[in-house]
């Protein structure tokens, strides 16, 4: 096969008589989405609700996520082509609108942003709106509460749809933060931004705006949020950490003459927190909650905004960017560690969600467990984290010197390495969580750990060309130096053991595949036909006979980021750098192999892995900071609505 021009060689295994003849088919194996571990918090607003279901709505990467609070099930909105950027929830307490962002499709053209709304109870998708319509992401979305109207701001305009199908264009250049409908008024709109609020009226289909007068009061940096009180009143949140109650004031004839209109003042200002006001809340008895920026607090105000209680969310957690009301006394609190809490004052915050306050910044490493239904992950915000794939929960989390970039379990089970981005590599001991062994290997970063079959050999590929070799003893806890492959002209990206575990093979950032002879001293073998019949023990390399035809034809090498071939050596799925995850036969020898593709990511998938069992695989995205957990369906079970198609993957992309 041919990668930007190079030519790779590959031999035909002595058990294919005539490749020519094989016949490629899409596995009878599918993919259905079971779990998504995250929350996007870091930043974004107002992304967390409570459904009249007693589900709690949010999202993450592509998805919408419904999740039953009491009976601890997840529910999945997935008809968004790219990130998911807003969300708010009809005062039906049923139907959601959700916005997404502008992004580019595989060959770098531009897909337009648009708002669809639908029905929470049977995920059925009721309009999608904007398409054309918005050139950037879609920022806000807000539901009237009187009739059918939604009101839509994106990042450099501001849009009301009227009825869902006619816009209206607010030209706004500034930085818009959040939009409502008054609930008394929907003729009355607000928008709140950097530097500004603005009040606007919609009559006979236009839209006409008054500018908030600060007057005396120092005008902030930035106008977080707001709320409307029982009274009428709107209530800000700013960047000073000050709450702004607004109000009207009748037109200053005195200077302004006859016909001066009215204005919209402070009429009072309130010192609530040491730096900005992220979020606010208005309960059901006419309280109001506010969240912290800096100081992480939230504080319990009366209807008449004095102090009554105040906590603070753990450091771990990060700030507070949302919370949303659950009866009053019980409130969600998301946080832009991408947390998501549950508590009362009394009895302090508990995690509600798996959080994966531990991944705020890109994923690579993926790794799961040998004999129980557990994976690791780990990534550029220096966290290791254990996850339990059954109980759909986050184990236990640690925080290193340096990120982590690869891991591998030891055959045993008890400990696990880990790669970082220095050359150092460690070994954790998965009962105790303490650190067993410390190496370094080189001062490149680390991008594959590798243990033998039999737990007698660990491998280590790095930057730095090289492949390190070592002894294991004491059940994974001790390590000595074996070797060291020497002869490969670019990093090691991937490699795997043989099933006699003897023997290595690895691919480079400079698309080689070569083989090693470990047992003989790490040497390369230069004849690498006498390697077309070697069985191997995992197949995670993306270059290699039996995994040929997962490549698009034409394609970059880096396309492919990773890929894993079941336990059961059925299927091989892979992880591609447009946001996919597809699902191909093992062996998949020949080019344009059909094969099942499935969307969720919103960033490039960077790592695919199987569970001991092959019930569930694991796929991660980069940026997105999401992991998806997708159920292995066998032959005939259907593939339970999800978004597939079975095409050969020369195909074009889903619209």
């Amino acid at each position: 096969m041919f990668i930007r021009g190079r030519p790779i060689t590959m031999y035909v295994p002595s058990n294919i008589q005539n490749y020519e003849d094989l016949r490629m088919e899409p596995p009878v194996e599918k993919l259905e989405l079971d779990w998504v571990y995250g929350y996007r918090g870091r930043d974004c607003r107002a992304n967390l609700y409570l459904l009249s279901s007693g589900e709690a709505v949010y999202f993450i990467a592509c998805v919408v996520v419904l999740y039953h609070i009491n009976n601890r099930t997840q529910r999945h909105y997935r008809k968004h082509t790219d990130c998911v950027r807003c969300l708010t929830i009809h005062p039906d307490k049923v139907r959601v609108a959700s916005g997404q962002t502008a992004g580019v499709d595989k060959d770098g053209k531009p897909l337009q942003p648009y708002v669809h709304i639908w029905d929470s109870s049977t995920l059925i998708t009721l309009q999608q709106i904007g398409l054309g319509t918005f050139e950037r992401g879609v920022g806000s979305v807000a539901f009237s509460f009187a009739v059918s109207t939604t009101f839509i701001c994106t990042n450099n305009s501001t849009q009301v749809l009227t009825p869902w199908d006619h816009a209206a264009v607010i030209p706004t250049n500034e930085a818009v933060f959040a939009v409502e409908f008054n609930p008394s008024d929907s003729t009355n709109i607000i928008t709140c931004g950097k530097s500004h609020i603005y009040f606007w009226t919609l009559s006979a289909g236009s839209l006409t705006k008054k500018q908030g007068i600060f007057g005396k009061y120092k005008k902030p940096k930035f106008i977080q949020c707001f709320v409307f009180s029982l009274t009428g009143d709107v209530l800000t949140g700013d960047s000073e950490g000050n709450i702004l109650t607004w109000g009207k004031s009748p037109g200053d004839v005195k200077t302004l003459g006859k016909g001066a209109k009215e204005t919209f003042q402070i009429m009072r200002q309130t010192r609530a927190h040491d730096g900005s006001v992220f979020t606010l809340c208005m309960l059901q008895g006419g309280a109001l909650l506010s969240g912290g920026g800096k100081d992480r607090k939230i504080i319990r105000w009366s209807a008449d905004l004095a102090p009554e209680r105040e906590c603070e969310i753990p450091e771990k957690f990060g700030a507070v960017r949302c919370i949303t009301d659950v009866n009053g006394e019980e409130v969600l609190v998301g946080t832009t560690r991408n947390a998501i809490l549950r508590g009362t004052f009394s009895d302090g915050f508990c995690v509600l969600l798996s959080p994966v306050q531990g991944h705020v910044d890109e994923m690579w490493g993926l790794a799961t467990h040998p004999s129980q239904n557990v994976f690791l992950t780990c990534g550029h915000d220096r966290q290791v984290c254990v996850w339990n794939t059954e109980e759909h929960k986050l184990d236990w989390s640690t925080t290193l010197e340096e990120y982590g970039l690869c891991a591998d379990f030891c055959p045993n089970g008890a400990v696990v390495s880990v790669g970082l981005s220095t050359g150092r590599w460690l070994v954790l001991d998965l009962q105790t969580k303490e650190v067993v062994s410390d190496y370094t290997d080189g001062n490149e970063q680390l991008s594959v750990m590798r243990y033998s079959p039999d737990g007698s050999f660990l491998a280590v590929g790095s930057h730095d060309n090289f492949i390190y070799v070592y002894n294991v003893t004491e059940s994974g806890r001790r390590y000595s130096r074996y070797g060291k492959c020497n002869g490969h002209s670019s990093f090691i990206t991937h490699l795997d053991w043989s099933k006699d575990g003897k023997y290595v093979m690895s691919n480079s950032g400079d698309y080689e595949i070569l083989y090693w002879d470990v047992a003989g001293g790490c040497k390369l073998l230069r004849n690498r036909y006498e390697s077309k019949d070697r069985e191997w023990a995992s197949y995670t390399c993306v270059l290699g006979f039996h995994v040929m035809g997962v490549w698009l034809e034409g394609s970059d090498g880096t396309d492919i980021n990773a890929l894993c071939r079941s336990h059961s050596e059925r299927v091989v799925a892979v992880a591609d750098d447009f946001c996919k995850v597809h699902l191909f036969q093992y062996p998949c020898p020949k080019p344009k192999a059909p094969n099942h593709s499935y969307e969720g990511h919103g960033s490039h998938v960077t790592n695919v892995r199987f569970t001991h069992c092959d019930s569930h695989l694991l796929s991660m995205g980069g940026k997105d900071t999401c992991i998806l957990q997708w159920e292995v369906k066998r032959g005939g079970t259907g593939d339970g609505g999800e978004r597939l198609h079975s095409a050969s993957f020369t195909s074009s992309p889903e619209p």
